[in-house]
C-alpha cells in the first residue's frame, strides 16, 4: 500500500504529460463509495489500471494474474501496489503459474476470500474480465470471475451488502503514441442484489446472466469494430475528415466517440442498403490517401493551401511565431531531448507488442525525466552556486519541454503547408485534381450522413445511453 500511496501522484503527473487529453465522462460515478467492483475492457496493459486508479481519489485494489507475482521484486511491487493475485486456468495448464489445477482452485478460493474481506470493509476492487490485454477496438469474451466474486460476496451477507459493479469503457485514440487522447466512459452501476433470486435458483446461471449484463454495459461504453477492414475505414474517415463531421467548435472526446459510434452503425447499414455508395467511399478515400502519401502531404495541409486571403494572413502570423519562438524552442530542445527520446527508443527495443509500448514509454519516461532533471539541476547549482538561478532553471524545464514539442509540431505542419503551396505553383493540375477528389469525398460523406440519419430517424449522431 505504501508503494501505491507514494506512486499515485507521480503517475497522475505522468498521465497528464503522456496524454494530450484525458477526458472522463460521469466522473462522479467513479467517486462512489464501496463496496464496489470496477470492470473494464483491457486494451493497453498497465495503462488501464493506472488511468482508473489515478482518476479516483480513494484507493483501489486490483486483481492481477499470478504470473506477475513469480519474481520476488515484482511480487513486492504488486503487493505494495494493492494487488491480489488470481490464478488463471490457462496458466496452470501451461505450467506458467507453477501450480497444479487443484492448487489453483485452492489459491483462487483464498483470493476470493481476500476480495470478500475487502468488500466487507467497503473497499473498491478493479478487474478486467476479458482476462488478457490485446490492443484492438473489440471486446473479447468475458470470463465469469467478476460475476462469481460479487455474487459470492453478496451471498455471505444474504444479498444485503449493497455491492455494485461499475462498468468502465476505456477508449484510446492512438494507444501507443505519446500525446494522444484517451476517453474514459463510465456507465451506471449494476446492483448485484438484483440477482439474488437467480443465484438462489441456480448460481451458475446467475453468474452467466450477470456476466452477460456486464458485457452489454461495457459495449455501450466502447468503440467496437467487427474486423480490421471496418476499423481501418472508420479510422481513415475519423482522422482525415473528423473535424468536418463534428461541427461543434468546442469539440470534446465524447463528440469523437459519438462520431465513431455513428460511423460503425452506418457501415453495416450501407452494406445492406447502399453497397455502391459504401464502395465509392472506400475507393475514393483510398485513392485520395495514396495520392496524399505520394506527394508527402496531409489533408490538413491541402485544405490550408487554398484558403484565399485568410490563408496568407494565417501563414504570415504562423511564420512570425516560428521565427520569434525559435530561441525558446532551442532552449527546450537542449534541456529535454535526451529524457524525451530515450523512452521511445527503449520501448521499440523492448517489445513488438503494441499494447506494451505505452506503459514501457511512460514508466521509462518517469525515470529518464526524473533522473535527467535532477542531474541537470544539480549541475546548474554546482556551476552557479545560486539557489535562485537553480530554482528558476528547474521551474523552466517542464514548460520549455512542452513548448519545444508544440513548436516542433507547428513547424512540421507549417512545412507541409508550404510544400502544398509550392506544389500548387509547380504542379497545379495535380493539386487541382487532388482538391477535386477531396471535395468529392466530402460530398459523398455528407450525402451518406444525411441518408443514414434520415433512415434511422434521428437529427444528429446517435446518443449513448446514460
Amino acid at each position: 500500500m505504501l508503494f501505491y500511496t507514494v506512486m499515485k501522484p507521480v503517475v497522475q503527473v505522468a498521465l497528464r504529460v503522456f496524454f494530450r487529453r484525458l477526458e472522463i465522462r460521469h466522473r462522479q460515478r467513479l467517486e462512489q463509495p464501496g463496496p464496489m467492483l470496477i470492470v473494464s475492457n483491457h486494451p493497453n496493459t498497465l495503462m488501464d489500471p493506472l488511468i482508473v486508479a489515478a482518476s479516483r481519489s480513494q484507493p483501489i485494489a486490483f486483481l492481477a494474474k499470478s504470473t506477475f507475482f513469480k519474481n520476488p521484486i515484482s511480487k513486492a511491487i504488486f503487493l505494495s501496489g494493492n494487488c491480489i493475485p488470481i490464478y488463471r486456468r490457462q496458466d496452470a495448464e501451461s505450467g506458467d503459474s507453477g501450480v497444479t489445477p487443484e492448487e489453483l482452485a485452492q489459491r483462487n478460493e483464498a483470493a476470493f476470500g481476500q476480495c470478500y474481506d475487502y468488500f466487507d470493509k467497503g473497499g473498491v476492487i478493479q478487474i478486467f474480465p476479458e482476462g488478457t490485454s490485446v490492443s484492438e477496438r473489440r471486446l473479447r469474451p468475458l470470463k465469469t470471475g467478476a460475476a462469481r466474486i460479487t455474487l459470492g460476496a453478496e451471498a455471505r451477507h444474504d444479498f444485503k451488502l449493497g455491492l455494485r459493479i461499475l462498468p468502465i469503457g476505456i477508449n484510446y485514440f492512438d494507444p501507443s503514441r505519446f500525446r494522444s487522447d484517451v476517453f474514459v466512459n463510465i456507465g451506471k452501476p449494476i446492483l448485484v442484489a438484483d440477482y439474488a433470486a437467480a443465484f438462489h435458483a441456480d448460481p451458475e446461471a446467475a453468474a452467466d446472466a450477470l456476466t452477460e449484463e456486464i458485457r452489454r454495459r461495457l459495449e455501450q461504453r466502447l468503440i467496437i469494430t467487427r474486423d480490421a477492414a471496418e476499423d481501418e475505414l472508420v479510422l481513415q474517415i475519423e482522422r482525415t475528415f473528423g473535424e468536418h463531421l463534428v461541427p461543434d467548435d468546442e469539440e470534446t472526446l465524447y463528440d469523437n466517440f459519438l462520431l465513431s459510434r455513428t460511423l460503425l452503425e452506418a457501415v453495416p447499414y450501407f452494406e445492406k442498403h447502399g453497397p455502391a455508395r459504401l464502395l465509392a467511399v472506400r475507393e475514393k478515400l483510398s485513392s485520395y490517401l495514396l495520392d496524399l502519401d505520394r506527394l508527402r502531404l496531409t489533408d490538413e495541409a491541402l485544405e490550408a493551401s487554398h484558403g484565399g486571403r485568410q490563408r496568407w494572413t494565417r501563414a504570415t502570423v504562423s511564420g512570425l511565431k516560428i521565427v520569434l519562438g525559435f530561441p525558446l524552442y532551442l532552449y527546450g530542445l537542449i534541456n529535454n531531448y535526451i529524457p524525451y527520446i530515450l523512452p521511445s527508443m527503449i520501448a521499440k527495443r523492448a517489445t513488438k507488442d503494441l499494447e506494451f509500448v505505452a506503459p514501457i514509454m511512460m514508466v521509462t519516461g518517469i525515470l529518464t525525466f526524473g533522473f535527467g532533471y535532477a542531474l541537470q539541476i544539480g549541475l546548474v547549482h554546482h556551476f552557479t552556486q545560486s539557489w535562485l538561478w537553480t530554482l528558476l532553471y528547474g521551474l523552466s524545464l517542464p514548460p520549455a519541454g512542452f513548448y519545444a514539442l508544440s513548436y516542433w509540431n507547428n513547424l512540421q505542419a507549417r512545412l507541409l503547408r508550404l510544400r502544398a503551396l509550392k506544389l500548387l505553383r509547380t504542379k497545379r493540375p495535380v493539386m487541382q485534381e487532388l482538391l477535386r477528389q477531396r471535395q468529392a469525398i466530402l460530398q459523398l460523406l455528407s450525402e451518406a450522413r444525411a441518408a443514414f440519419l434520415t433512415a434511422v430517424g434521428t437529427a444528429g449522431a446517435p446518443q449513448e445511453r446514460s
